[in-house]
């Protein structure tokens, strides 16, 4: 497995950047089509598996919510798959911001990279 690369950072970033574009939007739909059709996603409530259940989580998240992240490590495990591990802040209208680790698994599918893994976890700090 190799570590990070600027090479790795750019693709991830390319999907990130329209993940948060999408979610600062909430247009869960658009979060969705950035999954693989078989994505494990694990927000902060109970996981799913497919865009159906991706694009659920993010409708029901309040209007108004934003997310700000940084890439703390990357991974190249295979030449198709692209691992990343995140701070992500995500920000409210309404009440404090709430930081998380993401860690995501990007594959390279016929249409491009997209997520095939999305797992969060909360921070301590």
């Amino acid at each position: 497995m190799h570590r990070t690369t600027e090479a790795d950072e750019t693709i991830l970033r390319g999907v990130l950047d329209d993940w948060r574009a999408a979610v600062d939007r909430h247009l869960p739909d658009r979060v969705a089509a950035l999954f693989t059709e078989d994505a494990i996603f694990q927000g902060l409530h109970p996981y799913s598996v497919g865009r159906p259940g991706v694009a659920a989580y993010y409708a029901a998240q309040p209007p108004g919510m934003t997310a700000d992240y940084r890439v703390l490590e990357t991974r190249r495990p295979a030449a198709d798959l692209v691992l990343g591990y995140l701070r992500v802040d995500f920000a409210f209208t309404d009440r404090p911001t709430l930081t998380v680790h993401l860690g995501v698994l990007l594959r390279r599918t016929e249409q491009g990279w997209a997520i095939a893994h999305y797992q969060v976890s909360p921070t301590t700090a």
